[in-house]
């Protein structure tokens, strides 16, 4: 099996939001190590959360499970019932399809390190629960929720 070295696979800062949507996971970092390995079906992401930052806007999946497993640290699962607090060893998952926005929030004083686990389903809709955004897996562009794109 071929070994990743995951000090080599890039660490890219941010996310690919529209403004002012970005700024609040602007500074975690995504090491995309399915990627790496040649990995087709499913990703696999290493996943640096600093103190403040946001893992994601408030989403859900049309037809993509997710999988969270915390390495390090304390972040707070924010989802449609509520808060609960993640520490190093605790995981979480989220079926597709239920319309429950989720993410993560490090409200902590340390970084915090996580695996990020979900299928490529080209048909997948990520919808924000929070605010007026989509985006569908199989373009990648950010649109308003009645479809329009967003300007600038």
């Amino acid at each position: 099996m071929p070994r990743i070295d995951v000090t080599t696979v890039p660490a890219r800062q941010g996310s690919g939001y529209p403004k002012p949507f970005d700024a609040p996971c602007s500074e975690r970092t995504r090491r995309r190590l399915g990627e790496a390995g040649g990995l087709r079906d499913f990703g696999v992401n290493l996943m640096t959360l600093p103190p403040g930052g946001w893992s994601s806007q408030r989403h859900w999946h049309s037809d993509e499970d997710e999988f969270v497993y915390l390495l390090e640290g304390e972040v707070t699962l924010v989802e449609d019932g509520g808060e609960t607090s993640l520490r190093a060893g605790d995981c979480a998952a989220f079926p597709k399809g239920t319309g429950n926005g989720h993410h993560l929030i490090n409200r902590s004083s340390a970084i915090a390190v996580y695996l990020e686990v979900g299928s490529h389903n080209p048909n997948d809709l990520s919808t924000c629960s929070d605010i007026d955004m989509m985006s569908s897996n199989a373009d990648g562009r950010f649109v308003h929720k009645d479809g329009t794109p967003f300007s600038g």
